[in-house]
């Protein structure tokens, strides 16, 4: 009998599960007994952390996209369509234009940056979490020629150490080009320290401090007025800017929220360990799609990836799934246009950061092309 793993979602989680899951069952796969269905919305994967990059004009869209097709195994079954409802009590996912059953279910629906979260914000505001946003934002830096760059920021969001990286980065591009001087560079945070990590906070107030880079906690926006150019907190204070970059709170994918899947914010109760959805016995959940406390990053969904195909390949042989998820994440930190640093941390252990390098900086550049390599389960 045919079992059918589905995977909804062609991001990194979701291209992972899938093709690490058809290499460690070639016999089944090629017999025709384990059928990997992949659906997404997309004919292109994009590689979402070289959005900074392009946002400083050290890379192209193009260099950051390839053909879903050309990234798959070739048993794997690709279906291009729109995701509308996943039944979870029928066993079944609903598209705009079929409908398909599953023996087992993973989601990987990730999530996005909601611009719309706060008036004047989508109007007045860039940020480097869209491909459209990146390219536009790298043509406002790259025009700046003075003023407040101010960053604001809102929870939950991709990648936590991302917008730390921006404003070093964006510190070390107005050195590059001679105008440092005539940038004030403005960090907020919503909670009442500069990062949500402890450790990583007083890293980088200490850096702030090092590099003329001004800060402010406990700033949680509530509108915008892209006329006058204003960000109103919600204590009542103004503050003025010339440049808005925004790191607006992510939302889950819209095909959760209708589903009646998720929490309020579309991310779907999913068990720590195990990462099976709450209540499900055959459905998985990895990436950014779930609720976890965990960093919704490229390596966290690199290593969930890495327990539900195991478990899966557990359950189709009827062996009880034995493998568990431990929170662990890492991240490669720019803290320039020529230095990174790192962090590894997991549910026990708290980030550890080591000192900034060059070679560190090449390690992460050269992630960038390594990293097709891991979407396609070869790493």
């Amino acid at each position: 009998m045919i079992k059918r793993v589905l995977i909804v979602g062609g991001g990194v989680a979701g291209t992972m599960v899938a093709n690490r899951l058809a290499k460690s069952m070639p016999k089944e796969v090629y017999d025709g007994k384990l059928e990997i269905m992949l659906l997404t919305d997309s004919v292109q994967h994009i590689y979402q952390p070289g959005f900074l990059f392009i946002a400083f004009n050290e890379g192209f869209l193009e260099q950051f996209q390839k053909d879903q097709r050309e990234l798959l195994h070739p048993k794997i079954n690709l279906i291009i369509d729109r995701a509308k409802i996943i039944d979870v009590k029928k066993g079944r996912v609903v598209t705009e234009k079929h409908s398909f059953n599953y023996d087992f279910l993973v989601i990987a629906t990730g999530s996005y940056p909601d611009m719309n979260s706060v008036p004047g914000l989508a109007e007045a505001g860039h940020t480097f979490y869209t491909p459209e946003g990146a390219v536009k934002l790298r043509d406002a830096m790259l025009n700046f020629k003075g003023g407040t760059l101010l960053l604001t920021i809102d929870v939950p969001h991709k990648c936590p150490v991302a917008p730390l990286e921006f404003i070093f980065m964006a510190d070390d591009f107005y050195r590059q080009l001679g105008i440092r001087e005539k940038v004030k560079l403005k960090y907020t945070y919503p909670i009442g320290r500069v990062h949500s990590m402890e450790a990583i906070a007083s890293w980088a107030v200490r850096e702030f401090e090092k590099r003329g880079i001004e800060y402010e906690v406990y700033f949680n926006l509530e509108k915008v007025d892209p006329a006058k150019k204003l960000a109103y907190t919600m204590d009542g204070s103004e503050h003025p800017f010339d440049l808005l970059v925004s790191v607006p709170a992510h939302r889950g994918a819209q095909v959760v929220k209708d589903s009646g899947l998720g929490d309020e914010d579309g991310f779907i109760p999913t068990d720590r360990y195990t990462l099976k959805m709450e209540g499900q016995d055959n459905v998985y959940v990895v990436g950014d799609a779930t609720n976890l406390p965990v960093s919704k990053a490229g390596s966290t969904a690199h290593y969930e990836a890495d327990v539900v195909v195991k478990n899966i390949i557990c359950e189709l042989k009827g062996i009880p799934p034995s493998h568990r998820y431990d929170g662990k994440a890492f991240c490669f930190v720019e803290t320039g246009l020529k230095e990174a640093t790192y962090i590894t941390f997991n549910y026990k252990q708290p980030p550890q950061l080591v000192p900034s390098s060059e070679m560190l900086h090449w390690f992460k550049i050269s992630y960038n092309e390594i990293y097709w390599l891991a979407a396609r389960g070869i790493l």
